[in-house]
């Protein structure tokens, strides 16, 4: 099963569109899961069509629209893994604890609000995701999206994938 994770999206205020590199993963994709900042609800339509199957959920910058048709929280069975998706996480330090903490019955909790890509593993054994932006990299050198695969129960392959600058923009 192949695993296309996206988070931080924010169309159209950082960008007008999807990169074509993500776009062209989505076909890709037996599941996508986003973790929330959409802004604007036609990127969450566009996942909708082009999704195999779409797990999401709302970030702090979606409207009452996009609250309205997603969870705060989603949680999935993917390949015999227990997922979940949240938006946010707080802050970096104490991360771990805190996620196993709130979350003892998932194997893999994808997160974004933060921008900056994440992969760590909880002492308990919780695996914690962040895919990054693929349209707002804020602090980091690129803008990005995760891969991954399950294969009979395990999490497999799991990739950060650097988009190239837009358009020559500092905030590209």
């Amino acid at each position: 099963m192949r695993l296309l994770l996206i988070s931080d999206t924010h169309v159209p205020k950082r960008a007008r569109h999807l990169p074509a590199e993500l776009l062209a993963e989505l076909d890709k994709a037996d599941v996508v899961i986003h973790a929330g900042d959409w802004v604007d609800e036609a990127t969450l339509d566009l996942l909708e069509a082009r999704s195999a199957r779409l797990v999401a959920v709302y970030g702090n910058n979606d409207g009452p629209a996009l609250r309205a048709r997603l969870p705060e929280v989603a949680r999935a069975e993917l390949g015999g893994l227990r997922f979940g998706v949240v938006h946010e996480t707080g802050p970096a330090a104490g991360r771990e604890d805190r996620c196993a903490a709130r979350f003892p019955d998932l194997d893999v909790l994808v997160f974004g609000h933060s921008h900056i890509p994440w992969d760590t593993t909880a002492a308990g054994g919780l695996r914690l995701l962040n895919p990054g932006s693929p349209t707002d990299r804020r602090r980091q050198p690129h803008c990005t999206f995760m891969t991954a695969h399950v294969t009979e129960g395990r999490l497999n392959d799991v990739r950060l994938h650097r988009l190239p600058p837009r358009g020559g923009r500092p905030s590209d």
